[in-house]
Order: C-alpha cells, then structure tokens, then sequence
C-alpha cells in the first residue's frame, strides 16, 4: 500500500465512524469496529529489556546496564532482538485471536529521561544521567525496535515520560515541576528531541505538572515544542490514567469531560486509562470538537497501518517469526553478551582479578548470590532458565575440579540473620570470598511495584545497614574479598572493604553466566559508569528540586565515590596523538590513538568531553559528546576517529535558547570524566587539546 493510498484508507474509515466508535478507538484498551474489520486491541505493551509481562521471554540486563556497555551497535542489536520476540508473540496470539494486553505491537519503549537523583526507584529503566548517552542510546533502541522502514514499521517505539520526570514516585500524581529554562533545554530535553528527529512513532506524556501545565494535556510540551518546534508526527500516549490526575490530583479542571477535552485538544491522542470515555460528553457540551476526534484518530491508525495490522500477520516480512524464536539460543547468548560488557570494574587491587589457577576454596556470600530479584530489575520477562550469580560461578567450577565452592547468604537481603554469627568464621577457610550484596527489585522500582515504603524510591543510596556490618565482618577474617554488587542505581560504601569491586546492574538471565566469566577472565569487563556514584546521600541537593545545581558530573562539584563513565579492565590503555580538524560540513573530526599497554586482548571506550576554557558559572563543567567502544589486541594501538557536531559547542542561555559562543573550547580523550580522582581510580591518563571556535 502507497503512503496515498493509505491516507486515503485512513480518510474512509474515519468517515464510517460514530462518535461513539470514534473514542472507543482512542483508549489503550480499543474496542472491535467488526463492520469496519477493526479488531480490538490493546495499546500497552512493554519491551523495556527484553518482552515484558508477557510471560516466556529473553530477560536482558536492566536498561542502566545495557548504558554501561556505552556501545550503541550491541544496543540495536538487543532490540532486534526483542522485536522478533515482539513479532513472534504477536503472530503466535494472532492466530488464537488473542487481542489482549502484552499481545500487541506497540511498545512504551524506551524511557529516556534523565537520571538525575540516585534515590530515584525508576531511574534503572534510563540510560542514565548523560543526555548525549541516553540521545544515542535511545535511537538506538527505536531503531532496533522500529527496523530500518518507517513506513512499514516492525514494532512502534515510544519515547517517555515527556517531560522532566525523574521521581519522587510518591509526589508524581500531584507535582508541579519547574526547572529553569536552561535547566530544560540542556538536560530534560535533547534526547527526546534526537529521538524525534529520528523518527520515533511515539511519546509518552509524564504524569506531572510542568509549568503549571499536566505533561499530558501541556499545550507547551504536545504543541509548541513537539509538533511545531519539533514537526512530531507520530501519536502520542498519556501515561497510564495521567489524564484522570487533571481532575482529582493536579484539580487543574472539574471534570472527566473537561481532562479528556484538555489532552485531546493539545494533542494526546491515546488515553491509558478510562478519561476518554468522557469525550464523548465533552463534544455534546461543546469542550471539544468531533474534527479534533478526527485528528487524533487519524494519527493512531496510521501508525497500525505502519504496523500492518490490517493485514493477514502471516503476510508480512516478519511472518514467519513464532514460538521457536522466543528465548533462542542465539538471543540467550547475547544477553550473556551484554551482561558481559555491562558489568563495571570498580576496583582490583593486586590483580586479584580473574581469579589465579592457584585458587581451590571459594567461599560464596551474601543474598544476591542466589536471588532473582537481583537479576530482573523491573519490566521484565520470565523463562525458566535465570541462571543466578551462585549458579554462574558453581557452573565454572564443573571444568575445575580442584577448586572446592561453598555458599551461605550470611544475611538476609531485607533485613539482618540471626545466623550471621557463625557464617562469617566461613570465610577464614577460603582463600577468597565472593560477597554478593546490594539491593534489588523489591527495595526499588516504580510506585505500586517495590515493597519499601518509599513507594519504589530510596531514602538513602547507602549499602544497607546490616550488609555493610555482614561485610565489615568478612573483611576481618583477612580472606581477600570480591564484592559482587546488584542493582539499578548507585550505592555508597566503603571501596576499602573488598579487594576487588564489580558492580552488576539487574544482569538478566544470563547474568550469573556473565559473571562467572568474568571472575575467571574467560571475558574481560569493559563496563563504564552511565551515572556518577556520591559518597553519601548527603552530597545530594533536595530530591524534589528539578535545578541541575550539584547534580550529575556535568554540574557538581563535591568529589564522588566513583565518577561517570569510569570502569576498569583487565588491561590497561594510553591515548595518545589526539587532532582535530575542522570539516567541510561545519562540524569536527576527531582523531585519537589508542594503545592496549596490558596483556589481555580488551575493550576500550573512548570518551570525549567538551568544556569551555572560561566557563561561566552556569555552564556545565564538561559534558560527552561522542564515544565509541573499541577492541584492541594487547600491545596493539587503533586510532579511533569520532565526530563533534557543531552544536557540540552550543550553550544554553538563560532562556533557553541555544548560541554558539566564540572562544577557547577544551577537548578532551579519555576513558571516564577527566577529574585528578579518575585518575587515583585507575582510569586511564587523559589527553587534551584546545580548539578556538569562532
């Protein structure tokens, strides 16, 4: 079918249409048009790392890990990967004429806000506190999801939540945000813009006010900045019944009849929830008229029509996908892949990473080492094959007979073990200890979903209590201590009480694999920090202050734990010979040399920030604005060509408009924020340039 003849499809079917039928179409839960051949279906579908809520599914690592491989291609790839599962399971139900949730096309993937407060229980979804990280990575996700035709799209992608939303969970119904300008334009804003620009089909509303606007019904976010500024084609959705909070929460109108006429007339065309059903009152009161109906219609079918879901499933290029393809081999082994790269190397000191040939106890601790919630993080999927981190590193065991493993969980992942006593003199026997802690699914996620009474957000981001103390005793016994450390956001604790670090993200199903090779160097970690670890909550401005001021690397100024984009390796790198040149089209080329100086074949990811050599005191402190992932053979150097656009050197007034000011910009090549602590760290000496820029 022409894009013409589309339209024209679209036009007809629109004019046969009640107005009943009419709004029965623009609610998440869609109701059959047998007349027309428009079967029911529902709208809401999740794909956030790998099919969620939908029963048998591959379970990647959490989002904030798949960030930490800071490699876009292995991204795309996983949501290639997750939209043939998508497609399968649409085809399989298809045939059963199962239209119900979870069974669609449409996915409210990926959640591309900015993790700008640790505490935050949902911020394990993003790709963490970089706009430029969470930019690239997001496109690549639409694209993996979208496939490369946009007008015959495989899945529909969705950008959310729009706009400046990053918690508190329990203040979200009734907050109303208003960051500065500034604020606005340099942070909260430019991935969603790059994800518009390359054509995703949908943008979720937030649940919030913002400038006294809800997000979903917000004529500034939905008119002037997405569909004008910003020529948005695509529909967009309200979160999940945002649009009833208009009445009964944000009391910014009286009525059903009144939210629904708001959202629809600033261009919310799909309601998850049951508001739109008021719509219908809202024309006969004249709040709204039956032409913007219309419009919004318009905008949803077309993407079904994008989608194909007027046609037989078994027609479409990806017809052929079913059952067999849901949790297949070569899926299960990328997201061993991605679990791999994602795991961040935070300290080794001595080398005791990969564990020596010498080595015959290893003795397992702690309530992560065999708790799937560690593994799942929120959003997820389920199959029968999680492999845990005790069974990942038991599993290297079977082709090392020398090596004898024991394991007790010490104490409790919730609260402190009355046998705590006794299972710390275990470790005096081993010759190392591999302490499994951190948090997990139930002590964050999103309100609704996470047992705390912070309703899925934290109040402290400290390692809890009883663990520090369980870990604390462990280190006493002198035993050399591996800290294995599970969840979607940063914890503080002391580096000083294990020898060597790892932090694992919610690794997914394969994730206990994933770190049993890496423990016994059969891969090497090549993870880097998405967002910056504080020292303490203390460090942190007010939770519910949207102002950048101390927040993220790009704005504070008090020294954190472990600093963004810092992971090591295995292996060590110098960079060397870095240029820039000035290209015909008005943006940089960027040239640097990298050398693998250890012994081990690795990864490397090359980092480049931006500052100016006389900031002002709003500016940003530095900011990425390209990297890219490289294998290196040990002793062997690459030169790693990267590319700064012009609007790399853009800043944002007051505002919010964005100036490019001549002057003195510093760039600079490294392998984590260039700061003097980076360096103490382990992170790779840094190399610098000064660019005039006019």
């Amino acid at each position: 079918m022409t894009k013409e003849e589309m339209e024209s499809e679209i036009a007809a079917l629109i004019s046969e249409m009640t107005l009943e039928e009419k709004v029965s179409l623009m609610l998440h839960e869609s109701m059959a048009v047998p007349r027309l051949g428009i079967h029911e279906y529902n709208w809401w579908n999740e794909a956030l790392h790998g099919i969620g809520r939908a029963g048998y599914a591959t379970i990647f690592p959490q989002t904030i890990g798949l960030a930490a491989t800071f490699d876009t291609n292995l991204a795309q790839k996983e949501y290639e990967a997750i939209s043939d599962e998508a497609r399968a399971k649409y085809n399989e139900a298809q045939k059963l004429k199962d239209y119900g949730q979870f069974r669609g096309l449409t996915f409210w993937t990926p959640n591309i806000n900015i993790f700008r407060d640790p505490r935050w229980g949902r911020g394990q979804e993003t790709f963490g506190e970089d706009p430029y990280l969470t930019s690239q990575m997001g496109i690549a996700a639409v694209n993996g999801l979208q496939g490369d035709d946009p007008e015959n799209l495989k899945l529909a992608a969705c950008a959310k939540h729009f706009a400046v939303h990053s918690g508190p969970e329990g203040t979200r119904h009734t907050a109303n945000v208003k960051p500065s300008k500034k604020d606005l334009w340099e942070t909260y804003l430019p991935a969603f813009k790059a994800l518009v620009d390359n054509g995703v089909e949908s943008v979720m509303g937030a649940y919030q006010r913002l400038y006294d606007e809800p997000c979903c019904g917000s004529k500034f976010l939905l008119v002037d900045i997405l569909r004008k500024k910003w020529g948005f084609k695509g529909h967009v959705v309200s979160d999940c019944w945002a649009v009833r909070d208009f009445h009964e929460n944000h009391k910014v109108t009286n009525t059903p009849a009144e939210s629904a006429a708001l959202a629809i007339k600033n261009g919310c065309d799909l309601n998850c929830g049951c508001t739109y059903h008021a719509a219908i009152d809202a024309v006969h009161q004249g709040l709204l008229t039956e032409a913007e109906i219309n419009t919004s219609l318009e905008r949803l079918l077309r993407t079904q029509f994008k989608l194909g879901m007027f046609d037989a499933p078994e027609k479409s290029k990806w017809g052929k996908l079913g059952a067999k393809d849901l949790d297949s081999k070569e899926h299960r082994a990328l997201a061993r892949k991605v679990a791999q790269d994602s795991l961040v190397l935070l300290k080794n000191e001595n080398g005791l990473l990969p564990l020596k040939d010498d080595i015959r106890k290893i003795m397992v601790m702690g309530p992560a080492a065999a708790d799937i919630n560690a593994q799942i993080g929120n959003y997820y999927g389920l199959n029968s094959r999680i492999v845990t981190i005790l069974e990942g590193i038991v599993a290297k065991t079977e082709t090392r007979p020398l090596i004898n493993i024991d394991y007790h969980p010490g104490v409790g992942m919730y609260g402190p073990s009355k046998q705590r006593g006794w299972t710390v003199g275990m470790a005096e026997s081993a010759d190392v200890v591999v302490c499994c802690f951190g948090i997990d699914n139930q002590m964050e996620g999103e309100q609704g979903e996470s047992v705390e009474s912070t309703q899925g957000d934290r109040d402290t981001i400290e390692l809890p209590e009883w663990q520090l103390d369980y870990l604390k005793a462990v280190r006493e016994r002198g035993t050399p201590v591996v800290l294995v450390l599970t969840g979607g956001s940063p914890i503080a604790f002391p580096p000083e009480l294990a020898d060597a670090i790892i932090f694992a993200w919610y690794p997914g199903e394969e994730g206990g694999s994933a770190i049993g090779d890496v423990l016994f160097g059969e891969a090497i970690p090549s993870g880097h920090l998405p967002i910056t670890f504080p020292k303490a909550t203390s460090d942190l401005p007010d939770f519910e202050d949207y102002s950048m001021k101390g927040r993220t690397y790009r704005y504070a100024e008090k020294e954190p734990l472990f600093p963004f984009g810092f992971g090591l390796s295995y292996s060590t790198f110098e960079f060397t010979k870095l240029t820039v040149n000035a290209s015909t089209n008005g943006n940089y080329e960027v040239s640097v040399d990298v050398k693998n100086t250890g012994k081990y074949d690795a990864s490397e990811v090359v980092q480049l920030y931006v500052s100016k050599e006389k900031p002002t005191e709003n500016d940003p402190i530095c900011s990425l604005k390209a990297f890219a992932k490289i294998q290196i053979a040990a002793g062997k150097t690459e030169t790693v060509k990267l590319t700064l656009s012009k609007q790399a050197f853009e800043t944002i007034t007051e505002d919010g408009e964005a100036k490019l000011m001549s002057g003195n910009y510093i760039i600079t090549a490294a392998d984590s924020v260039p700061t003097k602590q980076s360096l103490k760290l382990g992170a790779s000496k840094p190399i610098s340039t000064i660019l005039p820029v006019k």
